[in-house]
């Protein structure tokens, strides 16, 4: 089979197509054919030799965190899935031994990690971690729910995101940004969200955002948004220099709930408004596999609709990765094995 591995991690160039053997389930385990896997900014940041989860010591090294596709095939004592299922991965990788994975959440487990291995033409999973796809999800759009809507879900639900709330999105066209924006929508609450793209603001607003501003200047951020009003969350996976005025927008009591550090992994506070103030600022690391379950339903029923950027062959995972590189993307860039 082909895989797309990384060979250099020096960005998109060090992607390189070669042929593996095909992979055999052991017991519990399950080998998918891969028709669709969303890739995420983790992957580029490995790719860009910029995670401390892999190295050159363990190249050649095949990433991609979200396949779906239909069953191949199944190892012993697997029940529940068959050969011909379609199914989509909860990349969860757990302990399934400590406090939080018998009393939950999962992704709260000490030793908790990531799958990586469905940039291929197929895939060997566990079993246990395969999510069924109904019939009127496609594929491709099943691929696009596992980082990145399970992450933004799983950051409204801890802010208790209700209808009627004003939820601020700085950096919000990227893949957790846009996800964010539609499943705010799904929750009835309203969203503010920036980029420094107007036309991609114009497509968020198809999405359900209802207070664009384009700007992606920290500076000028948070009189920009208390011009429309003190949002009661804050979704940020940006960090870095963002932190502190997207905290200084905040209503009182408000909550920010923090993913990532696309912009930066220090950020400032305001101490004396963030305990005057009584806000919250938590962390939050994807989601469990029964948001997976739930966001996977809901696509189905026509909640929302996951907003896909682009389609890659696998011969052209380097061309997807350098788009999403010049940030050129918006939505989910999908790689079709």
């Amino acid at each position: 089979m082909r895989v797309a591995a990384f060979t250099e991690l020096v960005g998109p160039d060090g992607v390189t197509i070669r042929e593996r053997d095909d992979p055999q389930p052991d017991a519990g385990e399950a080998v998918i054919d891969v028709e669709a896997c969303s890739i995420n900014r983790h992957d580029l940041w490995i790719l860009e030799g910029d995670s401390a989860m892999v190295d050159e010591d363990v190249l050649p090294f095949v990433s991609g965190l979200d396949p779906a596709g239909t069953v191949r095939s199944v190892g012993k004592d697997v029940s529940g899935i068959a050969p011909g299922d379609r199914v989509v991965l909860c990349p969860n990788q757990t302990c399934g031994a400590c406090e939080y994975c018998r009393e939950g959440p999962e992704n709260h487990c000490i030793e908790f990690g990531l799958y990586h291995g469905g940039l291929a033409e197929r895939a060997r999973v566990d079993a246990t971690r395969l999510v069924a796809i109904p019939k009127s999800l496609p594929v491709r759009a099943a691929a696009a729910l596992p980082t990145a809507y399970v992450t933004a879900w799983r950051m409204l639900r801890r802010a208790n995101v209700a209808p009627g709330d004003l939820v601020f999105v700085p950096g919000a066209t990227g893949g957790v940004g846009v996800a964010t924006v539609q499943l705010a929508d799904v929750l009835n609450a309203e969203t503010i969200a920036t980029s420094r793209s107007a036309k991609k603001l114009e497509r968020l607003a198809d999405l359900g955002a209802d207070h664009p501003i384009e700007s992606d200047d920290p500076e000028t951020l948070a009189a920009s948004v208390r011009e429309i009003g003190r949002p009661d969350t804050v979704i940020n996976h940006l960090g870095g220099p963002f932190t502190k005025p997207a905290l200084n927008a905040m209503a009182r009591g408000g909550r920010m709930i923090i993913c990532g550090r696309t912009a930066g992994t220090v950020s400032q506070l305001d101490v004396p408004d963030l305990f005057l103030g009584h806000k919250h600022v938590i962390g939050s690391t994807m989601g469990t596999q029964g948001d997976l379950r739930r966001l996977v339903d809901l696509a189905a029923k026509g909640a929302y609709e996951p907003a896909l950027g682009g389609t890659y062959d696998l011969e052209s995972t380097a061309e997807a990765f350098a788009d999403m590189q010049r940030r050129e993307a918006f939505g989910k860039l999908i790689i079709e094995p």
